[in-house]
């Protein structure tokens, strides 16, 4: 790593960097945006943030805008879907991003999911 890199780059908390996330996308104009804390359910990642973009090109623009902008802070993140762009991933290693077109991310409904209560947790 040269010494630009390790200027670069920042080390954050996943919640920091969630935070962070969540402020990209909502400066780039995503829609109905959802952080939900993984930590206690899955040792996937900490953190998962759902959004929206009206179109396939916004989608695929927000994609974008959030890897350069963590790259910036030194943080690379491996995107699949791109091409499609009616669902993409990011994977941030303790954050995980998934934007969607509104139509699919209903039909999907991933946040409903992650969101179950299991009656083992209420014990």
């Amino acid at each position: 790593m040269t010494k630009k890199e390790q200027s670069t780059q920042v080390s954050l908390t996943p919640e920091e960097l969630k935070d962070l996330v969540v402020k990209f996308l909502d400066e780039s104009k995503a829609e109905d945006i959802v952080a939900i804390d993984l930590a206690t359910k899955t040792s996937i990642a900490d953190y998962m943030v759902i959004a929206s973009g009206r179109s396939t090109r916004q989608v695929g623009a927000l994609a974008e805008k959030v890897a350069i902008e963590l790259k910036a802070i030194g943080l690379n993140s491996n995107i699949e879907g791109k091409q499609g762009g009616d669902w993409v991933l990011l994977d941030a290693g303790d954050i995980i991003i998934h934007l969607f077109r509104p139509e699919v991310r209903e039909f999907y409904a991933i946040e409903d999911i992650w969101n179950v209560s299991y009656p083992s947790d209420k014990m």
